[in-house]
Order: structure tokens, then sequence, then C-alpha cells
């Protein structure tokens, strides 16, 4: 699997929109303008779709299963880009667990050299999907298999 300067780029953008939205959000009234600025910003330099408020992409891939809770961040450049998607779960002990139990119930398939403590890989032949977590939250970045 390589990186694409795009998909790095796209990763670096969303980790700075995370951190300066939850930075500005406490200095200023209205926390949906901040985010939406922080939207648009990205979305610009990028390319992509982006959101800060719970959305998903319009075109995230309904065959990647997620699991319930609120998405934090979520963007994506679609086609061969993939997408970025960062959930706090509803309510799970094992967030990371739960999202391995949903993929592979959904015919994914886990590599075994990739997989850790708090990090999984799987596949099913359309894309792959790289779960990481630690603590409240799970980190979804997924990508179309070439």
């Amino acid at each position: 699997m390589s990186i694409t300067p795009t998909t790095t780029r796209a990763a670096i953008a969303v980790a700075i929109a995370g951190i300066t939205a939850s930075l500005l959000t406490g200095c200023f009234g209205n926390p949906g303008n901040v985010n939406q600025a922080v939207e648009d910003a990205i979305e610009s330099a990028t390319g992509g779709d982006v959101s800060l408020d719970g959305d998903l992409p319009a075109d995230f891939p309904t065959s990647v299963p997620l699991i319930e809770g609120d998405v934090n961040v979520a963007a994506g450049a679609g086609g061969s880009e993939g997408w970025v998607v960062v959930i706090t779960p509803s309510a799970s002990d094992d967030p990371v667990g739960e999202a391995a139990s949903a993929l592979e119930a959904a015919g994914f398939t886990a590599d075994p050299k990739v997989t850790g403590e708090g990090a999984a890989l799987y596949s099913n032949g359309e894309y792959t999907v790289l779960i990481v977590g630690k603590g409240t939250a799970v980190s979804y970045t997924v990508t179309p298999e070439q």
C-alpha cells in the first residue's frame, strides 16, 4: 500500500483542522462558523470533502461499516485518494475491537502483519481499511484497492 502526496496532505490538513477547531471554538462565540471556515480552507487546499460537524463525505463507501457514535472529523477526496473518519463511540469499552468485529462481519479480512494493540488493517478486495484507536476515539482510513 502506498501513500500518495495528496493523501498525506489531506491527512495533515485534517489533523490541523481538528486541532484548530478545538482551540478556536473555546475563543469564539459560534463554533459552527469556525468549523465552516476550517472546512472551507481545507477543501480549497485539498480539493476534498471535509466535515467537522458529523457528516460523512457524500461518496463514502456504504460497504465500510462504522461503529455507532459521533463523527468528529470526516474527509475524503474520493476516488483513489480515499477517506478519513474519526468517531467517538456512543458506548463501547473497546471501540477498536467493535470496529474490527463490524468489518469482519461485513466480509473484511484482517492482515495479521499489521494488526497490533490499538490498530488493525482490513481489506475486502474493494477497500483497504486501517483502524486506529486508543481510549475513546477510532480513526478509519479507507482507500480503494488498486
